[in-house]
């Protein structure tokens, strides 16, 4: 190729049309595609109609010589003599009986080959409206997507710029005198927002690693009581804070189970955290452990405003929030803490209570060998 010949390739226009959406591309492909394979079923249609039809016609063709030879042979043996009547009717009806017949199963053919279109246009139907449902749903799903982005993107922001502005505090406090106090508490802000981004963090990398079919869940022998009580004390504080009386109650009998204590703490926190946040003060948050047959089921029962019973379920969808305009949280850790679970082999659940609020609960099974350290 010359280099005149080069620059008139490379100039050429791109074969992908970019004014496009990649919906309508596909759409085309779709289409075109079907045209293509249309025109390929029509031609084969119509080629293995053609030869079935050839070979009815010669079989029929065939058919007719050798019975009218038949006759004619029966017709010799008689001496020269006329087919006596009841010979005639008897033909007469054999031949109305094969027309009748031959029009029978000309019809039936005609009916397969009409079902057989029909066939394929229903299908067609059927993977229309599934790739019309499956669109609504993928539609859907990046308008959550694009909702958890924002979210996420907003909340990062904000703390990070709460860190560089608590920082500046920082610098400008150390110049003066008696200062200790004030920065000591600027920095536990900044841990408190280190945290928080950390947890963030986390949570992206932990839905990454779901989809990916990668969570790590590394079971070892343990009592879940001592995870129950470390995550009571962890949030202890923040209960007070927040005017809300945080208790467990544990059954003695509960017996130990193999389980990933850092995961199932995590999810402890994650239900904590929600429990805290939706429970006005002077409510209540329990936590309870208990065994229930072959399980250990661990339950946060708080008095908050509860669940709509359409969210029952949904809850536990990635990016789901109760109402669109709630920012206490980016829709991830009720997630992530149903992957842990089932990772245990277990379930979770929610069920809204007689009076105000939700029970969160869920169950990890009872191993023989865990069992034999009780």
């Amino acid at each position: 190729m010359t280099t005149t010949g080069k620059a008139e390739h490379l100039a050429r226009p791109s074969s992908i049309d970019f004014s496009r959406s990649e919906r309508e591309q596909t759409d085309e492909s779709l289409r075109l595609e079907r045209d293509r394979v249309d025109r390929a079923l029509d031609d084969e249609v119509s080629d293995a109609d053609e030869t079935a039809d050839a070979i009815i016609s010669h079989a029929r063709a065939l058919a007719d010589a050798l019975l009218a030879a038949a006759r004619l042979k029966t017709d010799q043996t008689s001496a020269g003599h006329q087919p006596t009547a009841a010979l005639r009717t008897s033909r007469d009806l054999e031949d109305h009986i094969l027309q009748r017949e031959r029009v029978t199963a000309d019809h039936v053919l005609r009916t397969e080959r009409s079902e057989h279109v029909s066939l394929l246009s229903q299908e067609r139907q059927t993977t229309d409206h599934d790739l019309s449902h499956e669109r609504a749903r993928a539609d859907t799903a990046l308008a959550m997507r694009d909702d958890f982005m924002g979210i996420v993107s907003h909340d990062l922001l904000n703390l990070l710029n709460a860190i560089v502005g608590i920082s500046s505090l920082i610098e400008k406090e150390v110049t003066r005198e008696d200062h200790v106090e004030r920065v000591a508490a600027h920095a536990r802000r900044v841990q408190r927002s280190g945290a928080r981004m950390r947890r963030l963090i986390g949570d992206l990398v932990d839905v990454a690693s779901i989809e990916a079919g990668m969570l790590a869940v590394t079971l070892a022998d343990g009592h879940p009581a001592d995870v129950v009580t470390e995550a009571v004390e962890t949030f202890q504080a923040q209960a007070v804070g927040s005017g809300v009386s945080l208790t467990a109650e544990v059954e003695p009998s509960v017996p130990p189970v193999a389980f990933d204590a850092a995961r199932i703490l995590q999810v402890l926190s994650n239900l904590l955290s929600n429990a805290l946040k939706f429970t006005p003060a002077h409510g209540k948050v329990i936590v309870r452990l208990e065994q229930v047959e072959r399980n250990v089921v661990c339950s946060v029962s708080d008095t908050g405003e509860g669940i709509p019973d359409d969210k029952l379920e949904a809850v536990f969808d990635r990016f789901v929030q109760l109402t669109k305009n709630d920012r206490r949280g980016v829709g991830l850790g009720l997630f992530i803490s149903k992957c842990i679970v089932q990772g245990h082999g277990g379930r979770i659940w929610v069920e809204n209570r007689v009076d105000p609020g939700s029970t969160f609960c869920f169950s990890l099974p009872i191993h023989e060998r865990a069992g034999q350290l009780a």
